[in-house]
């Protein structure tokens, strides 16, 4: 199995409130964001959504799609937010979202393995290629955001170094 540990920014002009509650509601990111295939709801969880569970299939730049179930475990509203994965994928996301300067950072990490058999025998050559099209997934991610707050993206990429 390969491992993957991918860390993307996104900053935007906008409250953390604001921010935290699109995010918050991944049931509604295929509307907003190109390459969310479907996202469906498995088990509830608590009044803040701890212990849901829901099945997220994802198209990408390249021609394949991915599905994992992804459960949450840590809700800290608005400024953390982690969930556990199973699937295509396994290992887990963090979500932590900061005000700065009248504008909102959200930092993604994305740590992962893949249990996909030509995923794992194509790592060794195409480890690149993949973490590309995770950072453009991510960079549409964060414009599909903004457009859908309203406001300006001010950098969606990579974590600078």
């Amino acid at each position: 199995m390969a491992d993957y540990s991918l860390v993307s920014i996104w900053q935007l002009a906008a409250p953390i409130e604001r921010v935290w509650e699109i995010i918050y509601d991944s049931a509604a990111w295929p509307e907003w964001w190109p390459y969310v295939a479907s996202v469906e709801e498995l088990e509830r969880g608590n009044a803040a959504g701890l212990g849901a569970v829901r099945r997220y299939t994802w198209k990408s730049r390249l021609p394949y799609r991915l599905a994992f179930e992804l459960e949450v475990t840590r809700v800290e509203r608005p400024f953390w937010l982690e969930g556990r994965t199973r699937g295509d994928l396994r290992g887990k996301g963090l979500w932590h979202l900061q005000s700065i300067d009248g504008t909102t950072r959200v930092r993604y990490e994305w740590s992962v393995t893949t249990t996909k058999t030509w995923m794992n025998l194509l790592a060794p050559l195409a480890r690149p290629v993949f973490t590309w099209n995770h950072h453009a997934v991510m960079r549409a991610g964060g414009r599909g955001l903004a457009d859908r707050l309203g406001v300006p993206l001010v950098y969606a990429g990579p974590e600078r170094r």
